[in-house]
This record gives C-alpha cells, sequence and structure tokens, in this order.
C-alpha cells in the first residue's frame, strides 16, 4: 500500500453567500452549549451535532464558522467530523435508518433486514435514495442486544424487528413525506 501525496492546501471550499452557522445558533451555543464545558474545545461534538441535525450534513464552510466560533483550528473540526459516523459532509436523507450490525444482531437475522431495504429503497449502503427520504447505514452495536434485531430510523430505536415490521415504518415515513417524526 501506498500514500497519494494530495496537494490539498489548494482545494476550493464550496460556500454559499449566507453563514450556515446563523446568529441564532451562536447565542444558543453561547448561552446553553459552552458553558457546560471548561474549553471551547469540549462543545465542539454538540454544536457538530445541531449543525448535522439543521442541514443533514456538516458542510466544509460550516466547519470552518465553527472552528472560528470556538478559535480552534479547522483541522480539528474536519478531524472530528470525519472520524466519527455520526456526521457526514454529504446530506442524507431525512430518515436515516441505521441497521444494527452486533452479533446478537447478525445472529437474529439483520442481514435479512438489510438486504430487504437495500431492495425495498433502491440503495445500498451508505447510499441516499433518489427522492432524498432515505439513507442506509449499517451500525454497530446499539445496545439493545436483548430484544435484536434491532435498528434506529433516525434516533428511534426500533427492537424485535421482522421485514413485516420494517415495511410499515419505511411506509409510514414514505406517506409522511419523510417526516422523521413519523415513524
Amino acid at each position: 500500500m501506498s500514500w497519494k501525496v494530495v496537494d490539498s492546501d489548494k482545494t476550493e471550499i464550496e460556500r454559499r453567500s449566507e453563514p450556515w452557522c446563523t446568529d441564532a445558533m451562536k447565542a444558543t451555543w453561547a448561552e446553553k452549549v459552552l458553558p457546560r464545558y471548561e474549553t471551547t474545545h469540549g462543545a465542539l461534538m454538540p454544536i457538530l451535532h445541531d449543525v448535522q441535525h439543521a442541514y443533514r450534513h456538516v458542510p466544509y464552510q460550516a466547519m470552518i464558522e465553527i472552528a472560528s466560533f470556538l478559535q480552534i483550528p479547522p483541522a480539528e473540526v474536519l478531524d472530528t467530523v470525519t472520524f466519527y459516523e455520526e456526521y457526514t459532509t454529504e446530506p442524507v436523507g431525512k430518515c436515516v435508518i441505521g441497521i444494527c450490525q452486533s452479533i446478537a444482531c447478525e445472529v437474529c437475522g439483520h442481514q435479512k433486514l438489510l438486504d430487504h431495504c437495500r431492495e425495498t429503497l433502491g440503495i445500498e449502503l451508505h447510499e441516499t435514495s433518489g427522492d432524498g427520504l432515505f439513507t442506509l447505514l449499517a451500525l454497530e452495536c446499539l445496545g439493545s442486544c436483548d430484544t435484536a434485531p434491532v435498528a434506529l430510523f433516525n434516533e428511534t430505536l426500533h427492537e424485535n424487528l421482522t421485514l413485516e415490521t420494517v415495511d410499515q415504518l419505511i411506509g409510514r415515513v414514505r406517506q409522511a413525506g419523510g417526516d422523521p417524526e413519523a415513524h
């Protein structure tokens, strides 16, 4: 294996005229998030969660804005975004389906659920459906082994899943036009 050298210092970041991190967001962060941490760096992950939830991804411009707000190097923001699966640099669907692939879920049939979702949604892992409603992920242990197989539909855990239950959940989200609270 060899290392590829990329001349990243010349990479252009797509920018929009209005900031991703609004004045209202920054005011909330200053009032409710920053006081909970000894250093501003400690507030990075909650702020990234806020941006991810607001825009369904963390744009590169937003990373620079967050770094400026927290007075930390932009590289530290990028490192965090690219390390954790929770954050994405490309928009995800309105409903992110994360099927657990832990050993308990594997034994209880997670692969059938995953294959069924692929076929039903017409997408592969880490892809988003053409209508922008769904993104499919395989996640590590969701901590509910006694109710396997399980999956997250956005941040709601669904347990003891069957193909029929998954179809019902997908149907509810579709019927609601992608409303994440519909499941």
